[in-house]
């Protein structure tokens, strides 16, 4: 009798027990060096018929349903989403759990010796006739028809794909059989954590067979090469290309998808532990100029929502000196925090030319303290872009009481994609604001987007010290809800990579630990006249993550100062 996928809580194992007497059993083919196997065509023969048939035994399909839950179901279902195609069925896992809840679904892979197994599989599990169709994602157009609500390519299988081409074809194949707001969603590794730190698994999510180890057996920049060992002593290989998180959501957004949301082990914020894996949610729908704010990034909307709150605007009003609302640099102690925080700016203008024919667009801008310093003393055009509505609006107030409304423009929105014209400005300046973002490399594309051959990027952040771990961290990422924070080796690494020169760090880590600790002292001194301003939870909360910014920054943990990059 055929079995429901709800079965699978208390099943053993999902293949019929006849598929490895029907498969042949061959031997994967290297060559002489493995290592040199890089090429995206050759995962169809290492999928061969011993592989296939233990699989199963290493994802463990029971294990695997209850790890994910409904994570990918309650995805499709909020977008209304009918019809699935199934990019990377693998042994059918997705495809029957799909169909089980009433998706239209199209099964293809690349490997028939997969497909096999996979429509076994489907009559396993539900008596389900899987529509299995062998397809190469290359020309995914030529072999699968049709458009689909969403296509899913899962099982860390874009991995495969080891050419820059072949990536951007198969993910415009995948854009153009989309419907016009359809969905992709594409799964991997954590190379990242692999390439910088080793490896590590929980076991707990895709590979979670017990019996089964999958661990590298090489890596490098450019493959990495997993071995899996079962219970009968067998053993197989994959080579497969280490894709970084940013990159992959760099290239959904070149190829044309519009909002990029990256979760960790089926989790908005995954900083408390390194995942396992990530998940990419790409959406293609077109959003006007008065949508953008629905496709900020998971981060860019938690600091949106932070920052447009009655408590964080009253406390940045009234505590952090409501003008410049950044880290200050002090000459001694108990000075007040705003003539620290314009000392800042100060010194961070002076490392430029300012003329009153200079265009500059300050991102991140809070309430526009450096901007109207600039336009005051230099007569420039400032461009204020920050993604808080209440700042904004108190931006434009001061501005207006200060006569500077015809040098100053404020605009909604986020630095992860700046609403400018490409060469539109000669220094773009920002403030303690990019660690907000979560995915700060798209932040620094568009900064040199927008910035003229010949300009300056200006900037401060509050930053991870080069050698400090994620660990000394957690606190801090916690209070931030982030995963991580850049330091001054991300920056020199990112600005070099986007043609940026002479990328200057004036290092002032040691006032960090002298600002947060000179705010919390204003805090907690008036306490009493801010109790009718700022709720005692959000008092409270605030007064601890200060503490650990200060326990961090005296620690070493922590890096901050002015980085000037000249295009």
């Amino acid at each position: 009798m055929a079995k429901s996928v709800d079965d699978l809580a208390s099943s053993d194992s999902p293949g019929s027990p006849d598929t490895a007497d029907l498969v042949r059993r061959e031997e994967q083919v290297f060559g002489d060096n493995p290592l040199e196997v890089r090429e995206s065509d050759h995962y169809t023969h290492e999928y061969v018929g011993g592989f296939v048939e233990k699989w199963d035994d290493l994802i463990d399909w029971k294990k695997r349903y209850e790890s994910e839950g409904t994570f990918f179901i309650d995805q499709l279902k909020a977008r209304g989403v009918r019809s699935v195609l199934d990019a990377a069925t693998g042994t059918g896992f997705h495809s029957v759990r799909l169909l089980e809840e009433g998706f239209e679904t199209v099964s293809a892979d690349g490997s028939p010796q997969m497909l096999a197994k996979a429509f076994s599989n489907g009559l396993t599990y539900g008596g389900h006739i899987l529509r299995v169709v062998n397809a190469d994602w290359r020309w995914l157009n030529r072999d699968v028809h049709g458009e689909y609500d969403a296509i899913v390519c899962l099982g860390n299988s874009f991995t495969h794909l080891f050419s820059e081409r072949d990536r951007r074809k198969a993910l415009a194949e995948f854009y153009a059989m989309l419907k016009h707001d359809g969905v992709l969603i594409v799964d991997q590794r954590n190379y990242d954590s692999i390439l910088d730190s080793g490896f590590s698994s929980k076991h707990t999510y895709y590979y979670a067979g017990e019996d089964v180890s999958a661990e590298p057996d090489y890596v490098d920049e450019g493959l990495a090469r997993f071995k899996y060992t079962f219970p009968d002593k067998s053993e197989f290989y994959l080579n497969m290309y280490p894709l970084r998180k940013n990159y992959v959501r760099r290239l959904m957004r070149e190829v044309g998808f519009q909002r990029i949301d990256t979760y960790g082990d089926f989790q908005e914020t995954y900083h408390d532990a390194e995942p396992d894996f990530f998940i990419h949610v790409a959406e293609k729908r077109y959003r006007p100029d008065e949508e953008l704010a629905d496709v900020y990034s998971n981060a860019v909307h938690t600091a949106r929502d932070y920052y447009n709150s009655e408590d964080a605007d009253n406390f940045y009003y009234h505590v952090w000196g409501g003008n410049d609302i950044h880290v200050g640099l002090y000459r001694g102690e108990g000075e007040e925090i705003d003539a620290a925080s314009r000392r800042t700016v100060e010194r961070m203008a002076g490392k430029v030319e300012i003329t009153p024919e200079t265009r500059i667009l300050d991102i991140g801008a809070g309430y526009g303290g450096a901007a109207r310093y600039l336009a005051a003393t230099y007569g420039c055009k400032v461009s204020c872009l920050n993604l808080s509505e209440v700042e904004n609006a108190r931006n434009v107030e001061f501005n207006r009481e200060a006569g500077l409304d015809e040098l100053i423009e404020v605009k909604d929105g986020s630095f992860e994609d700046i609403p400018f014209q490409d060469n539109a400005f000669d220094i773009v300046w920002s403030q303690d604001a990019i660690l907000h973002s979560g995915d700060r490399e798209r932040v620094l594309e568009e900064v040199t987007r927008v910035l003229r051959p010949g300009g300056s990027f200006l900037f401060t952040d509050p930053m991870a010290a080069d050698h400090a771990r994620k660990k000394d961290l957690g606190p801090i990422l916690d209070r931030l809800h982030l995963d991580s924070m850049g330091s001054p080796g991300f920056y020199r690494r990112e600005l070099a990579r986007l043609g940026l020169q002479s990328v200057d760090f004036d290092d002032l880590s040691e006032y960090l630990p002298v600002h947060y600790g000179r705010v919390l002292e204003v805090l907690e001194a008036k306490e009493g006249e801010l109790a009718s301003k700022i709720s005692e939870d959000y008092r409270a909360r605030m007064k601890v993550g200060l503490r650990n910014w200060v326990e961090a920054g005296q620690a070493g943990s922590l890096a901050w100062g002015i980085i000037h990059a000249r295009a």
